[in-house]
């Protein structure tokens, strides 16, 4: 689930691009005198780590809120009480996902870090950069532990150099979203939606010209960054070289693209002819001209469905659609949000992370996802959890749901599908909103405004890299 992800990504870029020339200069120098993380080959402790060490206390930094929260509060306490006088996890709220990095780079310059943290997923890089964690890759090899059950598409995301680096953990797709009423009074099929570009022009545009169709515009979504990734994806593009970063370190992006440019003078066009609301880049208001029913269609993640759901009842039907490509005839798919969990070995002795590994398993296992996922609508990161009664009942009761299932099991995973592995990813997304909202809001031609991002975003990559000494 993206949990409001434009406002919460976009308040701590400043302290992260800062982070990247500061704060892993910093963390270099602290790597030096830590646990087994910190070795050039990262070994993880054995089961035996635990013996005789009493009851091992752990801390989980995390950034849940509400019923997510409460969810994540639950499968804690049940851990601690089968695992009582040998581990016991204590939660700490850190607030938002940008809260709980730059807490952690804070505490990587001098502080006390967490056994494992939650990090959203762009911030994979940085966490890998920083050399304070053991990755879940070494616990996998020692233990033979199987991960066959994870989601391949989403264990891909996480993976890097072909080692798996954290946990994934809270998983959300992108989806389309239609109001079916509209789309009935239309003519259109509620039960096929929009699959391409050209496919959403020409229902907004038969919205439009529909007398009683109940809506001011076809179409409607946030200039969101995101959004922009996932229409990379789906075109089989990457984002930044190095096959995304997956083979080698990324040093540059390509972002002013024939396909890129098509895609934003579509969107300019869509709002010069009235068929799409004009929206800037906060999710927020792209949602709720969607559930005040201002906007046909949109694009948002699945965490968003339990939320439309409620906000829209008595009002009108909700349906959803795969994300739509660029052109149709695109191989590529979407890339997968949310966050993953990651045991810290900075600092760390063998008993703590081996205590924080089986709190890490723990919640990926699939009757923990199957809570999870029905406690909060999070994609479930197991395979197995989708076959569960009580998971297929929940899907049962939201039929909305089984379309991001269905994307994921047919997106074919590769360096496009597993998305931009770079340290500076938070600020990429930056420039491509600003991107975004000169060519749909001010009218930019769009090759230029790509292209001025492509070069803010290559001198980001360049003094990230340079920190690191590369």
């Amino acid at each position: 689930m993206r949990t409001k992800r434009g406002r919460i990504r976009r308040a701590g870029l400043l302290a992260v691009a800062l982070a990247a020339t500061i704060g892993l200069a910093a963390c270099s120098s602290a790597a030096s005198s830590g646990g087994s993380a910190q070795q050039g080959t990262v070994t993880a402790p054995g089961a035996d780590a635990l013996n005789g060490k009493g009851q091992v206390d752990i801390t989980f930094w995390h950034a849940m809120t509400g019923t997510n929260g409460d969810a994540l509060a639950k499968l804690t306490d049940q851990f601690n009480q089968l695992n009582r006088g040998r581990i016991h996890v204590n939660l700490a709220f850190k607030n938002s996902y940008d809260d709980t990095l730059s807490a952690y780079k804070s505490a990587l310059k001098g502080g006390q870090l967490p056994d494992v943290v939650q990090v959203y997923d762009i911030g994979t890089r940085f966490m890998i950069d920083s050399k304070s964690v053991v990755p879940v890759q070494a616990f996998v090899d020692k233990d033979g532990y199987d991960t066959s059950d994870i989601q391949p598409n989403i264990a891909g995301y996480y993976t890097v150099d072909k080692k798996l680096y954290s946990m994934p953990f809270n998983t959300s797709m992108p989806l389309l979203y239609i109001n079916k009423d509209a789309f009935a009074k239309a003519g259109l099929d509620p039960n096929h939606p929009p699959t391409t570009l050209d496919e959403i022009r020409a229902a907004a545009q038969k919205i439009k010209d529909t007398p009683g169709a109940g809506v001011q515009y076809g179409f409607g979504a946030s200039l969101y960054g995101w959004f922009f990734e996932q229409f990379v994806a789906g075109s089989a593009q990457n984002l930044c070289d190095a096959d995304n970063g997956r083979s080698g370190r990324a040093n540059t992006v390509d972002l002013a693209t024939d396909e890129n440019v098509n895609l934003l003078s579509w969107w300019q066009k869509m709002v010069a002819d009235g068929l799409a609301l004009k929206l800037d880049s906060n999710t927020t208001n792209g949602d709720n001209a969607f559930t005040s029913g201002a906007v046909a269609m949109t694009l948002e993640s699945t965490g968003s469905l339990g939320g439309f759901l409620t906000s829209t009842a008595g009002k009108f039907g909700i349906g959803t659609g795969s994300y739509p490509k660029i052109a149709a005839g695109d191989t590529g798919g979407p890339i997968i949000g949310g966050a993953s969990l990651w045991i810290v070995g900075q600092g760390k002795d063998a008993a703590h992370e081996r205590a924080a590994w089986e709190f890490t398993t723990f919640l990926g296992s699939r009757p923990s996802q199957v809570t999870w996922h029905t406690s909060t609508g999070y994609f479930p990161i197991s395979k197995g959890a989708l076959t569960e009664p009580a998971d297929q009942q929940w899907v049962a009761q939201r039929p909305q749901f089984a379309t991001a299932i269905t994307q994921l099991r047919h997106t074919v995973l590769s360096p496009a599908t597993q998305g931009c592995s770079v340290g500076v990813l938070p600020q990429i997304r930056k420039d491509v909103e600003n991107a975004m909202q000169a060519a749909v809001l001010q009218g930019t031609d769009p090759r230029a405004a790509l292209t001025t991002a492509q070069n803010a975003a290559n001198q980001q990559i360049a003094a990230y890299n340079a920190s690191l000494g590369n």
